[in-house]
């Protein structure tokens, strides 16, 4: 059994001043600095043999703090980066409905038929997540493996896992920066064991000061 810890990267730019981030390579705020700097300690008790991030700074940072405890090194997969959201990068989330309500209608809505403009499908998205995970997986049988991915990586991921169809995506809970979820890997397919345990955060926990999460519609 192939034991995967999947970390969201620490609170970033785009997640306290609302804009879209995917792969605009934004920095963690003083926040996110904070919340990772948790991670080694929810890790300390738990063995890793290695560790992966996607290549964007925000969760390279974020792997690497629990890495180095570990005396690991982060390997970088490109295919773990957030959607590509081409015209909709570094664009604040208030202004996505007025410069691209298609998209964003379907975003909120109807993601299975998101193409963002200038960027990525959703279906093609989840695809790639999905992939990049289970390629790390079956480099990885029977060991413990660290992911640090990004919000919307998470969520479609899950909903893969769970068989929950893209198009029931919005009803699913976002998971907070800096939580982490276990997955359990055997021959039989993926189980999930946690889903977005943010008990570490408390106080610094970045859902916890925001509301626009509750309606499940949009996050990075």
């Amino acid at each position: 059994m192939t034991t995967i810890y999947i970390v969201r990267h620490g609170e970033a730019r785009g997640n306290v001043e609302r804009n879209f981030h995917g792969w605009y390579d934004s920095d963690l705020t003083e926040n996110g600095l904070a919340q990772i700097g948790r991670l080694p300690a929810y890790f300390k008790n738990i063995h890793l043999d290695a560790a992966y991030s996607s290549d964007l700074k925000r969760t390279r940072m974020t792997a690497e703090i629990v890495a180095k405890e570990k005396g690991l090194s982060v390997i970088e997969v490109p295919n773990l980066r957030e959607i590509h959201g081409g015209e909709w990068e570094d664009v604040p989330w208030d202004d996505l409905p007025v410069r691209f309500p298609e998209s964003y209608g379907n975003w909120l809505e109807k993601p299975h038929l998101l193409e963002m403009p200038g960027g990525e499908k959703m279906t093609d998205f989840q695809d790639r997540v999905y992939e990049a995970v289970l390629e790390i997986t079956k480099a990885n049988e029977g060991k413990n493996v660290l992911i640090a991915t990004h919000g919307t990586a998470i969520k479609v991921l899950l909903c893969k896992i769970k068989g929950v169809p893209l198009s029931k995506m919005p009803g699913e809970k976002w998971c907070d920066n800096a939580s982490v979820t276990v997955l359990k890997a055997e021959k039989d397919g993926i189980k999930i064991e946690l889903d977005g345990d943010n008990s570490h955060l408390a106080d610094i926990s970045t859902l916890a000061k925001q509301k626009w999460w509750r309606g499940g519609k949009d996050g990075e």
